[in-house]
């Protein structure tokens, strides 16, 4: 939809479900608020709110955006969809105070819009017309997106604030994370729970419009607030994801050898791996395991290791010394089933395996 200081804004199609419910809620509200408007009218003006809220939510989004930049972390985009945006930050910041500066921006920028928006509908807009009641709804929304993202339990703004704090005190970031996600969950659970309390207490159906929302919003918060566990039990286990001691020993084999042969020679070397090399010794490609073991046995010595290899291409070269973040951004940026680990000085290391390194997260 544009590129607001450089950044990409796409609008998801569940944008369009959420603008017809506010148009057809905000339309009835506004026919009983003023009953001599039109139903056209009334209708239209919702609309309008529908999308006057979410330009709000894009400048809500657009100050973690800023701030972010600031620290220089990139941004990949941010999307408007059904319950709110999201901002794809592509790395997390470095300090807690860092952390919490980032995700206190968009409150707080909401809570800004709602301050001015309550002086412009106080002292500004003539009240009581169609202008004044959109003006009004416009900056009571602010107020609740302000204060709904400050509650401290992730995904919300305000579970990245208790992170940053937790992050703080503990001096651990994993520690923050489990703290605000499990605070998340708990957060879920209230929202529902206080939903349906409310429907019984007043006699409502518990197929109001309130209940249901309320439950949209808490799972969009559990299913959050799951996925931060899932993300802090990975970051937990990335320092096993060691290049060097993940590494196979690799044998070198020209590509005219039968696999039979090939494969005999690795097991004598205890090798695990084998990287076709030139004449001149130079490697040359890495022979795919997946296709090794795709290869029925009968049929090995009459395959020629080349056939199952895979050259070897600048991106598949990693250093033996990568470890953690840096090792699965490396592969992340070059997929490939194999890497050809070399030292500083270009001496051949070994092979790392794609599914050695999965090993290592499996079961997160």
């Amino acid at each position: 939809m544009g590129r607001p200081f450089g950044i990409p804004v796409y609008v998801s199609w569940t944008w369009f479900i959420v603008a017809a419910f506010i148009t057809w809620s905000f339309g009835r509200v506004m026919l009983r608020m003023m009953p001599g408007v039109s139903e056209p009218l009334a209708y239209a003006v919702a609309f309008v709110f529908a999308v006057l809220l979410y330009v709000s939510v894009l400048l809500h989004e657009l100050a973690h955006c800023v701030v972010a930049r600031m620290y220089g972390l990139p941004v990949r985009r941010i999307t408007l969809y059904l319950l709110g945006g999201v901002s794809e930050i592509e790395k997390e910041p470095q300090t807690p105070g860092r952390e919490f500066m980032v995700a206190f921006a968009g409150p707080l920028l909401s809570l800004g819009l709602a301050g001015g928006g309550y002086l412009f509908y106080e002292f500004v807009i003539p009240q009581g017309g169609v202008p004044g009641a959109l003006a009004w709804q416009l900056w009571v929304a602010n107020l609740i997106v302000g204060v709904f993202n400050l509650l401290p339990g992730l995904p919300l703004d305000g579970g990245r604030m208790l992170r940053a704090g937790v992050w703080k005190v503990t001096r651990n970031a994993i520690s923050g994370t489990l703290a605000a996600a499990w605070v998340g969950r708990a957060l879920a659970v209230a929202i529902v729970a206080a939903a349906f309390a409310m429907s019984l207490m007043s006699g409502q159906s518990l197929l109001d419009t309130y209940v249901i929302w309320s439950v949209l919003l808490a799972s969009f918060i559990w299913f959050g607030a799951t996925q931060s566990l899932r993300v802090a039990r990975v970051r937990a286990r990335l320092p096993q994801a060691n290049a060097r001691a993940l590494a196979r020993r690799a044998i070198p084999v020209t590509a005219e050898t039968p696999l039979s042969e090939a494969l005999r020679k690795a097991a004598e070397a205890s090798a695990g791996a084998m990287v076709i090399v030139g004449h001149d010794g130079k490697p040359l490609a890495i022979v795919n395991e997946a296709a090794v073991q795709a290869t029925p046995e009968h049929r090995r010595p009459w395959v020629n290791v080349g056939s199952l290899s895979r050259t070897i291409e600048p991106s598949m070269v990693l250093p033996a010394d990568l470890t953690g973040e840096s090792l699965i951004d490396a592969m992340r940026d070059a997929p490939a089933g194999e890497y050809l680990l070399v030292e500083r000085g270009g001496e051949v290391y070994g092979v790392l395996a794609t599914a050695d390194v999965n090993k290592v997260f499996s079961g997160v």
